[in-house]
């Protein structure tokens, strides 16, 4: 049954190269939101454009474009992996609103509002202070909703995260995070904000990423599964996906650029530590082509049945984007 479903992961930032595409191909993956950019600026952000057009042209019999959820279904009945567009950072509109079109007619389908840091268009978790969503903030929620570009709030603040589910016409995703009753950490998000998530009509991507998770790299596919269960009985199947956060054969500069940007002169560590500065550990069931399968078969032997399971790996963001892109008349 899984070689057949649509499998989507909601979230990846891995070194992109043929033998990674062969590798998500070889998963049964249909499509991944990959992240183009972190804090690129608008300049940098078309370079990342024009290094997938190559990627896209020297491997066309393995990944495919998506700007649309058909272009997903369409990547499925081809044998293709799709390739879906995400920011996690605001920084490739800089100051102006007049770039959220623009951004969305290149392939921008998914942009976060602020990574960790307070943006100008709201307040990321690391924060202590938590102001919520800006003023420009919030007319580029309005922007976002109206040329159908989807708001992330994965690294944002509560207040931030509940007043943008709030201020949206059209439902936010989670795509990457975990619920604090799994684990506390910073970017996992408490229950209020996951049932406001649900309320909206919005989803939340599971996170694999071993620092998002109870007992970390010990984290057990039971476990794991053992959290979407309690989720489900919280907001419903309908509201919850994977995004698994991987960020498979990148080097340690490249977390560092993730964690500090152009922002800090001193060393930021994110969820880690000066003595535990490296990528975490890989999970045991989630570090090879069998990853998604293993999830399937996990969340079957949880008790899920086949159409809640295909809802929760891929479904549910497919349907969630086919109604998110659709700008509005």
């Amino acid at each position: 049954m899984f070689a057949n479903e649509i499998i989507i992961d909601g979230l990846q930032y891995c070194k992109w190269d043929r033998e990674y595409f062969t590798f998500l191909k070889n998963s049964k993956l249909s499509a991944v939101h990959i992240t183009l950019v972190y804090h690129e600026n608008a300049r940098e952000t078309l370079s990342r454009f024009a290094q997938w057009d190559r990627f896209f042209e020297n491997n066309a019999d393995l990944i495919m474009p998506v700007m649309s959820a058909d272009d997903i279904i369409l990547a499925k009945e081809k044998g293709l992996v799709g390739i879906f567009f995400g920011a996690q950072n605001c920084s490739p509109i800089e100051d102006e609103i007049g770039l959220i079109p623009v951004m969305r007619k290149l392939g921008l389908l998914i942009m976060q509002l602020t990574y960790n840091n307070q943006s100008l268009l709201a307040t990321g978790c690391y924060e202590k202070e938590d102001s919520g969503i800006t003023r420009f903030g919030r007319q580029a929620i309005a922007e976002m909703n109206r040329v159908g570009m989807i708001i992330d709030m994965s690294h944002s603040s509560q207040r931030s995260t509940l007043e943008a589910i709030d201020i949206s016409s059209r439902p936010i995703c989670i795509s990457h995070a975990n619920p604090t009753f799994a684990h506390n950490a910073l970017r996992n998000k408490s229950d209020e904000v996951i049932k406001a998530l649900a309320k909206r009509g919005g989803l939340i991507g599971f996170s694999l990423y071993p620092f998002h998770l109870p007992n970390g790299s010990n984290c057990t596919l039971q476990d794991f599964c053992k959290m979407i269960a309690k989720s489900a009985d919280m907001i419903g199947i309908d509201h919850l996906a994977i995004g698994s956060d991987l960020c498979k054969n990148q080097d340690i500069s490249i977390l560092e650029w993730m964690r500090n940007g152009r922002w800090s002169k001193e060393m930021d560590y994110g969820e880690g530590s000066a003595s535990n500065a490296n990528w975490p550990k890989d999970l045991t069931w989630f570090c090879d082509e069998k990853g998604m399968e293993n999830i399937h078969e996990g969340l079957l032997q949880h008790g899920f049945n086949e159409k809640e399971v295909s809802k929760i790996l891929g479904k549910n963001w497919l349907n969630f984007l086919d109604k998110g892109l659709k700008p509005q008349i």
